[in-house]
């Protein structure tokens, strides 16, 4: 594995700190600049507050390949309102002028960082106060083209495991693998059905085995219920598509967000915390 000084940065701090106090954390998703740049920022800022433990924020591209209707469609209202890779950027320095220890990870596609520039956008990601990367259509034989210059810039590199990630399969995956990984807990799009408890908790026991970094599990956690059941068994319970369906259900029939828009989604994001940190004994 290529040694990156992002190793004992804010991910390792943030989930050490998590496991001195016995719990799950909580990750939550949004999509920069949706429905617009000021109230994604306002909910961004909020955040940590509102009990989020580490904080994903997607990067807007016009084909989501592995995303669901839900977060399809947060992209395109996104998108729609102007919203660049430069501007996601910039969202994040403005958050590290308030927040300096809440970590922050960026999650989507290779195609806008390739046409960003890889050089650029890790120099760029490394000083606005990025800490990790999710390019969810790298593999990891394509190591050389992001992930290693990204561990090299001091990024953390998070890959994605499945059900379907065999024996075999698992040591490859975890190669070059740093901050957590993340145990996409059902098949398909996001935003679709959920897993049992019990299946999450041998798919955790499966990824220990191959590597001691936490494992956080997402893909259809929709309640706090939910939540708190995955904290249980796993280093992190991870909420995307339900925070961006509850965004969406506050806007206006034109997409543009409402004056309740903001409190709602810190709300809803409060409850889930509130049920992780009930998750264990």
């Amino acid at each position: 594995m290529i040694e990156s000084h992002a190793d004992s940065g804010r991910l390792t701090k943030r989930f050490a700190s998590l496991a001195a106090e016995n719990r799950g954390g909580l990750v939550t998703f949004m999509t920069a600049g949706d429905p617009d740049l000021h109230t994604a920022s306002a909910i961004l800022a909020g955040l940590p507050a509102a009990g989020a433990d580490v904080i994903e924020i997607g990067m807007p591209f016009s084909d989501p390949m592995a995303d669901g209707p839900a977060i399809q469609a947060a992209g395109l209202r996104a998108l729609k309102g102007g919203m660049t890779l430069a501007k996601t950027l910039e969202m994040v320095r403005g958050f590290r002028k308030q927040d300096q220890e809440t970590p922050l990870v960026l999650m989507g596609y290779y195609n806008p960082i390739y046409a960003y520039g890889n050089e650029r956008f890790l120099k760029e990601a490394r000083e606005s106060g990025v800490d990790g990367l999710i390019i969810v259509d790298l593999p990891p034989e394509e190591d050389a083209e992001l992930c290693i210059p990204a561990l090299k810039a001091g990024l953390n590199f998070i890959r994605l495991a499945t059900p379907t990630t065999d024996e075999k399969r698992l040591p490859k995956v975890m190669q070059n693998t740093s901050g957590f990984v993340y145990y996409v807990s059902i098949l398909g799009i996001t935003g679709t059905h959920s897993a049992a408890a019990t299946d999450v908790a041998e798919a955790v026991a499966r990824l220990k085995r191959h590597s001691d970094l936490p494992v956080a599990v997402g893909f259809g956690i929709k309640t706090a219920e939910q939540a708190r059941e995955i904290a249980r068994v796993a280093d992190a319970a991870v909420v995307g598509s339900a925070l961006v369906d509850c965004l969406k259900a506050t806007l206006d029939e034109d997409g543009k967000a409402q004056p309740a828009t903001i409190n709602t989604v810190l709300d809803f994001v409060k409850g889930l915390a509130a049920g992780v940190r009930s998750g264990r004994s």
